[in-house]
Order: structure tokens, then sequence, then C-alpha cells
């Protein structure tokens, strides 16, 4: 006749061990991760409210004088009374993310679905030149659109011949030149975990949908959506999180009329060497980035229970 172990006795792939002994190895395999966390996520972030709540020198030196004057600043508040500048680069930067997202979402949907229909043997070669262009600097392949958008090329031609854009003009610094520059960089982020989802997609729920009469809308919000949602929810993120924050493509295709806040924070930690202004706004980035991801999470438990 068997016993029953103890309660403090646990059977553990066939080996006898405790609640205590199995805590202390668990966390023994979790310290690796952890330390690399608190020292590469949080001890920067302590340091970045820390340096965020301090006083610039009059030549750019750190002062140990706890003020809010930087958060007062990027409300907008000086001392020649409230201006709306700074709080329009951080709206700016959130349509600017916000946008580039949803037409590299737009994009990524028919190019998974191109590619999951292609034959077995031929669809990784489809998904390598998707990823080509991470093997390339996002530095080169940002001057690359200086090129493609010269007025020597056909895409400026077009544009001065309907009269967009003046003769022997090219189409940069513009958003236009922002926007193109910024899916182009960012569309890989949504198209790889995308088609992960979209490649083991049940066709026969899609064809369930279809069979009741479903129109196309449908079909795609009630049968396909909340199928991809785990791939799709990794790919905003994976392109809102750092649209929110870059710098290069609004600097290189924008010009200086098209700042945004990634430029913004740039510029305080080089030249102007304001490092407390520029923490402050590196927080006032974090709070915004962390506002849109919950806000898109709490939409996208909507949308899987619909």
């Amino acid at each position: 006749m068997k016993t029953k172990p103890p309660d403090s006795i646990l059977i553990w792939f066939g080996e006898l061990t405790t609640r205590r002994h199995l805590l202390n190895r668990g966390m023994l395999l979790l310290m690796p991760g952890m330390l690399w966390l608190m020292l590469f996520l949080v001890l920067p972030g302590l340091v970045l409210v820390l340096v965020s709540v301090i006083t610039r020198g009059a030549y750019g030196q750190l002062e140990w004088v706890l003020t809010l004057e930087n958060y007062r600043r990027l409300a907008g508040f000086s001392l020649f009374g409230w201006t709306a500048d700074y709080l329009m680069i951080l709206w700016r930067s959130a349509v600017v993310a916000f946008v580039t997202t949803l037409v590299s979402v737009l994009l990524s949907y028919p190019l998974c679905f191109f590619i999951a229909g292609r034959p077995q043997r031929t669809r990784y070669l489809w998904l390598t030149l998707v990823i080509i262009p991470f093997w390339t600097n996002m530095v080169i392949r940002t001057y690359a659109w200086f090129l493609i958008l010269s007025p020597q090329m056909p895409i400026a031609r077009l544009a001065a011949y309907l009269g967009i854009i003046a003769q022997g003009a090219p189409l940069y610094p513009n958003a236009f030149a922002v926007y193109l520059g910024m899916v182009s960089i960012f569309l890989p982020f949504v198209t790889l975990p995308l088609y992960a989802s979209v490649e083991r997609l049940d066709w026969s729920l899609v064809e369930a949908a279809q069979d009741l009469y479903a129109s196309p809308v449908s079909v795609f919000t009630q049968a396909i959506l909340p199928q991809t949602m785990p791939g799709l929810s990794v790919g905003i993120i994976l392109t809102f999180v750092p649209a929110m924050g870059v710098f290069v493509v609004p600097d290189l295709l924008g010009g200086a009329k098209y700042m945004l806040v990634g430029n913004l924070i740039q510029q305080q930690f080089g030249p102007s060497r304001d490092w407390p202004f520029g923490a402050a706004i590196s927080m006032g980035l974090m709070v915004l980035t962390l506002v849109g991801i919950m806000v898109y999470r709490r939409r996208g438990k909507d949308l899987e229970t619909v």
C-alpha cells in the first residue's frame, strides 16, 4: 500500500525535494535575468529620474539642487509665460508613431498573406527579402531615401509634373519623406511576428464565416483578426515604442522644421548640454509610450473578446 508523502516533501521529475528547495532553485535560475534587468533597465531608469530633478549649471555641469523646474519647462512654463511648443513636439511624436504603426500594419497583412500563400520552398526566400533591410544600418537606409527622392528620380519628376512640388525640387524635407522613411524602417518589425500568426491560421474558421455569408470585413474581424492578435500585438509594440523616440529619420528627412521628441532629447544631450532637461523629456517620453501601450492593450483585450 502506497503512502502519500508529507506536504513538505515533493517529487519533482523523480527527485525527492521540498518546496523551499524548489523555490531556492527557481530564484537561482532567475537571478542572472533579474541582475541583467536591474543593471540595464531599472538602474538607468532610476539615474534618469534623479538627473531629471537636479539643476543644470551655468556651463552645463550638474548641480545637485533638487527642483521640478525641468518638468515645468517641459509642460511649457518659463519666465516668459506658457507655451505649448514642447507639448506639441510630444504630440507630434505620438502621431508620427501611431501613423507609422498603423500604415505598417495595413501593409503587413497583405504581405504576410502573400508570403504564406507561396509554396513552402519559396517562403523563406520572401522572408529573407523582408529581413534584408536589417543587414544595413538605419542611417545608411535613411540616406538612401535622399537618392530615391532626389529631383532626378522618377518619383520627384512625377510629383513635379502633377504640380505637387516645384520643378527641380526634391521630395524632402517634409512630413511625407518622414513617414516614408519611418514605414520603410519599421515595416519588418510588424511583418515578422505577424507572419508567425498568419502561418498558423486556422482556415476552417475562415471558411465557416464565409459559409455563414459573412462580409469580407466581418470575416477579417471575426475569424482572422482574433487569431492573429498575438503576432499583431508584438508587432505593434515593437514598432510603436522605438518609433516614439527615433531621431535619425526626422532629422535627415524632415529637416529642422519637423522636430520630434527624439531630436529634442538628442539636442539636450548634445551641444546644449542640458542633461536634466533632457532626462525630464525622456521621462515624459516614457510615460507617453506606456500610456499608449496601456490603451492599446485594453483595446486589444476588447478585440480578443469580440
